[in-house]
């Protein structure tokens, strides 16, 4: 029987994925101090048993300042890389699974509350808020601050501050590296001429909107050369006169060149004014027109909740990769299930072998190597008598 595309392996710059599943970044608000807590073990941990190929760590800030809220993971100092090396080192032992971590700055939408308490922009001298930035002074809305616009010694201390998480994530073992210009944050404030009205090299033209995403990228990949580095982006801000795929599928195409690995392809988040025809799968046309016009791996999200829709996504060549938030926060064993409906395998830990339901066999374990073994099956075969108690 033939496996199904969405668990055909695949290697990107010496990384070997299982299967075409992602485990996408998805933000907790439960760091101190930009300090990674237990609730992220606990939240890492199970998903880094789900099957899937790779696990994305959320938005991580690269200086206090690019946090969305006062409870957001950082990696700006050695107390946050500590953090995040203890919770790295407590999902590795019990997963072999790749782990990547998004590194991000909110820019005009930093300075806010939780989510569950209302999310709401906090003032500059609020004991939680603080002073933010944007490409310009171009606030949220007409009761959120209004940020300061960076100047040069501005641009050059956020570019260095992703080169010093890049290389503190490196130190600590993370496998992949995303660069994250999404959702209306920082560095997609900078390519929307929406949000970037600068008149210098860093605006106006969509070769200049790009530069400093572009400048980042450059950083980041010198900064870990021998690791996959992905970029995230919106695709389109569903704003007329806004970024769009048009200019999306240019900057696919710089970053590819300068040594991109793949391109995670979401869209909107930038203003409120946007208009999303939600919908299953809504956003994989963009990754298909991304897929079309660059010869990298490309990955698709959004409402991808269905196992046949993932394996079509994947096996008609819309997209090398779909990436699961919500769909594998509501089910944590998507990739499982998926498997068992599609005929594909994933690794389990010997721990939930006997939970192999009788009439999927060959659910659990693979056909062939395709990764180093996971350590708790050091030793051991993968194919184990699933009899008794």
């Amino acid at each position: 029987m033939n496996r199904p595309a969405l668990f055909e392996p695949m290697r990107v710059r010496g990384l070997t994925f299982a299967n075409r599943i992602v485990v996408a970044p998805m933000c907790q608000y439960s760091a101190r101090d930009g300090q990674m807590s237990d609730w992220h073990l606990i939240h890492l941990g199970q998903l880094a048993l789900s099957g899937a190929a790779l696990l994305t760590i959320e938005a991580t800030a690269v200086e206090p300042a690019g946090r969305i809220t006062w409870a957001d993971v950082g990696l700006w100092d050695d107390a946050t890389e500590a953090a995040m090396a203890r919770t790295i080192e407590g999902v590795r032992r019990w997963s072999d699974m790749p782990i990547a971590v998004q590194l991000a700055h909110a820019g005009r939408k930093a300075s806010t509350e939780v989510p569950w308490a209302g999310g709401h922009g906090l003032a500059a001298d609020d004991p939680h808020g603080w002073p933010i930035v944007a490409p310009s002074p171009l606030a949220t809305g007409p009761d959120a601050q209004t940020p300061a616009a960076l100047d040069a010694a501005g641009l050059a201390r956020v570019r260095e501050a992703f080169v010093q998480a890049t290389r503190r994530a490196v130190r600590i073992g993370v496998d992949a590296i995303q660069i994250h210009a999404a959702h209306g944050y920082l560095l997609h404030q900078f390519l929307s001429p929406l949000t970037n009205q600068r008149g210098d090299a860093y605006g106006g033209s969509l070769e200049n909107r790009m530069r400093f995403v572009l400048e980042v990228f450059a950083a980041v990949r010198e900064a870990a050369p021998d690791r996959p580095v992905s970029v995230r982006i919106s695709a389109t801000d569903w704003i007329d006169c806004g970024w769009d795929l048009k200019q999306s599928i240019e900057l696919a195409k710089r970053l590819e060149a300068a040594g991109c690995d793949a391109i995670h392809v979401s869209s909107g988040g930038l203003a409120a004014t946007q208009r999303i025809p939600v919908g299953p799968g809504y956003q994989v046309p963009h990754a298909r027109g991304i897929k079309a016009a660059v010869g990298i791996p490309v990955v698709a999200v959004g409402l991808i909740t269905g196992y046949e829709q993932a394996e079509t996504i994947v096996a008609s060549g819309d997209a090398d990769f779909v990436a699961l938030a919500r769909t594998v926060l509501y089910d944590p064993r998507w990739p499982w299930h998926a498997a068992a409906a599609l005929g594909g395998q994933v690794r389990a830990p010997k721990q939930y072998l006997r939970s192999q339901p009788s009439q999927y066999k060959q659910l659990f374990g693979v056909s062939g190597p395709v990764s180093p073994e996971p350590r708790w099956l050091a030793g051991e075969g993968l194919r184990v008598s699933l009899a008794g108690d």
